[in-house]
């Protein structure tokens, strides 16, 4: 049996999982509404209408481990009764996935966020383009040094005016030791072309309390030599000035 036949066949499980057989009563007085349980070896899913007709569901799945796995985006086009999967490898586990047409050019970006785990809580964004049945992977750009500077983990994405928007706590240093400092980093991501641009929104949270410190402590090192250079050239001075009396 084909790969995909397998994967669509299994996602019609998970649906039917989430209907559930079972006819218990729910209980009296709980207005809440329980989440379907996805059935192993599903761990996430999501659906989005990108528009009529367009839907994406975005599953991820794996056994033995909850550190990695694989994804899966279903495409179904019910217009045109033609459906499209697009898979790759996951490290971590979905946390969520956004849709967005961030180069507006009428093709949609699906944009799924992963956390993994190492020494600290790590974020990664698999990014599609999708042009009718075709998917274009993109490449997400990695934190740049600077950016990384007090770097925890424990991101927060969200879509804004069109642009991904990242932000997370900076700590006083990026081992375990580390102690947050109550400021934040964001981050603006765009596209153009199908390439990834980034800018830093914060211009208050662009260090931490260690880069605070250094350069304070770099700006009083600098006062203290222009003092002690002050002090010597009065000294040199008032040395010239009673060389010239005692000549008199």
């Amino acid at each position: 049996m084909k790969f995909r036949n397998y994967l669509f066949i299994s996602a019609i499980g998970l649906f039917i999982a989430g209907c559930g057989g079972d006819d218990k009563k729910p209980a009296a007085n709980n207005n809440a509404v329980a989440k379907p349980a996805l059935m192993q070896p599903f761990r996430f899913h999501k659906a989005i209408e990108v528009s009529p007709g367009q839907t994406y569901d975005i599953v991820s799945w794996g056994r033995g481990s909850t550190a990695t796995g694989a994804f899966a985006i279903l495409h179904s086009d019910s217009s045109k009764m033609q459906y499209n999967t697009t898979t790759g490898d996951l490290d971590g586990t979905i946390t969520d996935v956004y849709n967005a047409d961030m180069d507006v050019d009428g093709n949609p970006e699906i944009l799924i966020q992963s956390k993994g785990k190492d020494t600290v809580n790590y974020a990664k964004i698999y990014a599609f383009e999708f042009n009718n049945n075709n998917a274009n992977k993109l490449d997400f750009p990695r934190l740049t040094n600077s950016q990384k500077k007090g770097y925890r983990g424990n991101d927060n994405f969200y879509i804004k005016e069109g642009k991904l928007i990242r932000e997370f706590p900076i700590y006083d240093g990026n081992d375990a030791a580390a102690k947050p400092t109550g400021a934040k980093r964001q981050l603006e991501y765009s596209l153009r072309s199908n390439d990834f641009t980034v800018k830093q929104l914060s211009k208050d949270s662009t260090s931490t309390k260690a880069d605070q410190a250094a350069v304070k402590q770099e700006v009083n090192q600098s006062e203290q030599k222009q003092t002690v250079s002050k002090s010597k050239k009065r000294r040199q001075a008032e040395t010239r000035r009673r060389r010239r009396r005692n000549r008199n």
